[in-house]
């Protein structure tokens, strides 16, 4: 696994910091699918930080679909739907997300939104 950097300094909290660094790394290619993350211990005693900072960016990426849980069998890179498209869909749903919240809406708001969309177009 590529290098990971968490500073303590950062106005950025350090499970944000650990989220954002495998996100890109998983969009570049340089973590491919089906690669084993090391387990949550491990990983923090490596970075300096707590365990739950750890768990608590796994548990964010496997929910945004980044990453897949197999228990006892540790964690993976999930296989990337959008392919040659991903630049394209996180920008635009990153836009989208950031005008929502300027909108005042909350996460759930959101996503409730996308399920509202989604069943209206099926």
């Amino acid at each position: 696994m590529n290098m990971l950097r968490i500073d303590p300094a950062a106005e950025i909290p350090p499970y944000e910091q650990l989220r954002r660094q495998l996100t890109e790394q998983i969009q570049s290619g340089k973590l491919p699918e089906e690669t084993r993350l090391p387990a949550v211990r491990r990983l923090a005693a490596d970075l300096g930080i707590a365990p739950g900072t750890v768990a608590r960016a796994y548990k964010e990426l496997e929910t945004e679909g980044y990453l897949v849980a197999r228990g006892r069998h540790g964690t993976i890179v999930a296989a990337q739907t959008f392919g040659e498209h991903a630049p394209t869909v996180q920008q635009l749903t990153t836009h989208y997300v950031a005008s929502m919240h300027r909108l005042g809406l909350s996460a759930d708001d959101i996503i409730a939104a996308v399920h509202r969309t989604i069943a209206g177009i099926d």
